[in-house]
């Protein structure tokens, strides 16, 4: 399994429909699936720590999983069949018992969010739509930034 972050929401510019990019954490790769209008909403608001003044479907998964003392353990995309995509959320139960639920990505990723919990993509779904990173050159400089530059070196350079 392929450890991801959901690095960013985008619309697609040929059908104006909004996608998320699940970018791998240990490659230059991304995953792209497209989402619908109300869950990119969703997932906006969580990807800015916003909430609507009312709870959202997914606010509301949330109070209920922790209102029964269970947590997410992993949202996994689990598989992808004629063109879409399947997911699993792994629930801790109090007990520590652990359920999978049948979900839809979008449902799933939104739920991460909320919940803090890491996303994961089956190999063979990575391996069969995996593209390169838009912003593989933006996380070269990052990774650099945070744990290449040795800033007494720069130091000398402005100082």
């Amino acid at each position: 399994m392929r450890e991801a972050e959901i690095k960013a929401l985008l619309i697609d510019p040929f059908n104006n429909a909004p996608v998320i990019l699940l970018k791998d954490l240990h490659s230059n790769k991304a995953m792209p699936i497209w989402i619908g209008e109300s869950e990119a909403m969703s997932i906006a608001l969580g990807l800015q720590h916003n909430e609507f003044p009312r709870p959202l479907s997914h606010d509301l998964m949330k109070e209920i999983i922790e209102g029964l003392g269970g947590s997410v353990e992993k949202v996994v995309i689990t598989n992808l069949k004629e063109g879409t995509y399947y997911a699993t959320v792994f629930l801790r139960r109090a007990d520590g018992e652990t359920v999978e639920v049948d979900a839809r990505p979008s449902d799933s990723l939104a739920l991460a969010l909320r919940m803090g919990s890491p996303i994961y993509i089956a190999e063979d779904v990575f391996a069969a739509s995996a593209i390169e990173s838009p912003f593989a050159e933006e996380d070269a400089f990052q990774d650099f930034v945070d744990y290449h530059m040795n800033l007494s070196q720069f130091k000398k350079f402005i100082g």
